[in-house]
């Protein structure tokens, strides 16, 4: 890998790392969430430093080009962090609903006393 590339993908993960510790300063991202990016931009900044290491997984693994091997490995990280997102907004959608339905009813239940 080209020391650009290199340099590239150590000052992006960097900015990664960076930003999200701000947002977790704010109190603007979830904790699960954040551990992941920082996680995710620590991984980002070892490839970097030791391109080789994954020029000697992807060659045990069989991969023709490392470059699919990370396209693999980003690609199905974004699915599970996509599929962990969309069961939580489908948790909190169902208790928005439950939510809504208790107010109504508690409502309801006021404006009946109210015209009594």
């Amino acid at each position: 890998m080209p020391i650009q590339q290199r340099l590239l993908l150590i000052i992006g993960a960097v900015f990664v790392f960076f930003f999200v510790t701000n947002k977790i300063k704010k109190a603007k991202i979830l904790m699960g969430d954040a551990i992941f990016w920082v996680v995710l931009s620590a991984i980002l900044v070892l490839v970097g430093v030791f391109p080789e290491l994954i020029m000697v997984i992807s060659a045990k693994l069989g991969f023709m080009s490392p470059s699919n091997f990370v396209f693999l490995v980003v690609v199905a990280l974004l699915l599970v962090k996509s599929f962990t997102s969309s069961a939580q907004i489908s948790l909190l959608t169902h208790k928005v609903e439950e939510l809504a339905q208790e107010i109504a009813l508690y409502e309801a239940k006021n404006a009946e006393k109210d015209r009594k």
